[in-house]
């Protein structure tokens, strides 16, 4: 029987009445005890992806509320909660490469051209930003998310930065415009003559290892690109369109030869897009030998039909995955906010295979601004009071805390009994995690209205079972471990201040494809 010294328990309820409440370690029992409990047996000898971490989006958005309003003293002790291993354990980060809709600031690219200038095929007028981080005349991402993210990594150095872009530069693209669905000029000529380098393919490419470089002169890694945020997406915001076979033949033939010639270590995603994009297998478009210019697939959760992830995940078997945004909105239900955080994200995806989890703002503000495109009603992992740097934790801040605080990077997700197909409906779920210390964790998840009482055993303990009550729309975590202690640190109470829930358009859920 696998027995451990230490056992720590907690209980998350959908409405956050309970916020990883410590509950007593349940009491091992036989059969009779679990006999109306349904019953979720582990098995850490089947094995599967390797968990990498999770976190949220330092957008301008996010970055300017930390930096402008709140002092330093509440800025630093909020990232501390969230970065530090030894409390919130958020391991992840998600940035833009350039402007994106949640920002404070103006759209802006890293190679905007003054008036007269129609190309600059050798990228001269490229810059991140103007003044030191932080300053007041800082500008573009040095003055909100570069002097974060430099925060961030001195809290936690290993924390894994990942970038997207949301736009090339206007003079790349079709539209000539930041913002509107234009595409890139791909195939176009902007050298002197007709060789590889002269085409914007390549001065594209080219334009991510500067933005690499540039980072990496403020101690700034970038571990991981994707392409393009949202490829399929003709939003009014900034944006650039591609196709999969664009962005396949792009990412093999300009950007990971580019890569590897500067930073090989920098790992390339594909998709980075709600489920809509992956409605037909990556390998229709994809052969093996091009996936292996790729990292894996990359999902957002907006839309699309929960079957589609596995024309992402199931491709290539040395493919992992990563969830890279998905948000709720200030006026959710707790149903909704659960199903989205705790079930689809927090369950049912990691059970398909996502190892990486970054969820989209990290903070917005009590209105769920600031946005230059003008959205509301959006939340972020936690909101903040614009005028005094208060703070309330919201249910993502949970989902990402049970996975911080006890599945340790570099775990494996292991078998579990599950009830729930899409983290949506059906009875309970569950996940759970092997580390390389062998401390076993994990979380159940009720999608239901109701509390359901569950039974837990792990594979070798035989019919000796562990009951516990797993309330309505939330989670019960748990780590066992042969250590003396486990992190037990819990969330601060939340600040009071008022919320003002803005209208804004309904999702769209309509999957009808037309033929």
């Amino acid at each position: 029987m696998t027995s451990y010294r230490t056992e720590y328990w907690t209980r998350t309820s959908g409405d956050l009445a309970d916020r990883r409440a410590p509950i007593p370690t349940p009491e091992v029992q036989g059969n009779d005890a679990a006999a109306d409990a349904v019953r979720i047996v582990i098995d850490p000898t089947r094995q599967y992806q390797l968990w990498e971490g999770a976190g949220a989006a330092i957008t301008d958005s996010s970055a300017s509320l930390f930096m402008q309003s709140m002092s330093p003293e509440q800025r630093h002790a909020i990232l501390t909660e969230m970065f530090d291993p030894e409390q919130g354990g958020f391991s992840s980060v998600r940035i833009s490469i350039g402007a994106c809709d949640f920002s404070s600031q103006a759209y802006y690219s890293y190679d905007d051209l003054p008036e007269g200038v129609a190309a600059d095929a050798a990228l001269d007028y490229f810059s991140i930003g103007e003044g030191e981080p932080g300053a007041p005349n800082a500008t573009k991402d040095l003055k909100n998310v570069v002097p974060v993210l430099q925060e961030i990594l001195s809290i936690n150095p290993a924390v894994k930065v990942m970038a997207s872009p949301w736009s090339a530069p206007a003079w790349m693209k079709t539209s000539g415009r930041l913002d509107g669905a234009g595409r890139l000029r791909l195939g176009e000529y902007v050298g002197n003559g007709y060789r590889y380098q002269d085409t914007i393919d390549y001065v594209y490419a080219q334009y991510f290892v500067k933005f690499i470089a540039a980072y990496e002169s403020y101690g700034i890694p970038i571990t991981s690109v994707t392409m393009q945020n949202e490829p399929s997406n003709g939003c009014p915001w900034p944006i650039t369109v591609w196709t999969p076979e664009e962005l396949t033949a792009w990412g093999v033939n300009y950007l990971r030869p580019a890569l590897d010639k500067t930073y090989p270590d920098v790992e390339i995603y594909f998709g980075d897009d709600s489920l809509r994009f992956w409605q037909r297998p990556a390998s229709e478009y994809m052969t093996p030998a091009q996936a292996q210019a790729f990292a894996g697939a990359a999902f957002h959760t907006y839309s699309g039909l929960p079957h589609w992830v596995h024309n992402g995940t199931r491709q290539f078997p040395q493919w992992k995955a990563a969830m890279t945004e998905r948000r709720c909105m200030l006026d959710e239900t707790v149903a909704e906010a659960s199903h989205v955080m705790f079930g689809e994200i927090g369950t049912w995806l990691v059970r398909n295979g996502v190892g990486l989890i970054n969820l989209w703002n990290m903070a917005l503000d009590e209105q769920g601004f600031p946005s230059w495109a003008g959205t509301s009603g959006r939340r972020g992992v936690i909101t903040i009071d614009s005028g005094t740097g208060k703070v309330k934790r919201n249910l993502e801040y949970f989902m990402l805390r049970n996975y911080g605080q006890d599945v340790a990077v570099g775990s494996r997700r292991v078998a579990s009994t599950n009830h729930t197909p899409d983290g949506r409906h059906g009875g309970l779920g569950s996940v759970a995690f092997l580390a390389p210390n062998g401390d076993l964790a994990g979380f159940l998840y009720n999608p239901t209205g109701a509390d359901i009482e569950a039974a837990v055993t792990v594979n070798g303990n035989g019919a000796r079972w562990q009951t516990v009550t797993v309330p309505a729309y939330g989670t019960v975590s748990f780590h066992k471990s042969n250590e003396e202690s486990v992190n037990t640190t819990q969330a601060p109470a939340d600040d009071e201040f008022e919320i003002t829930y803005t209208p804004h358009p309904a999702d769209d859920h309509d999957e009808t494809i037309f033929e």
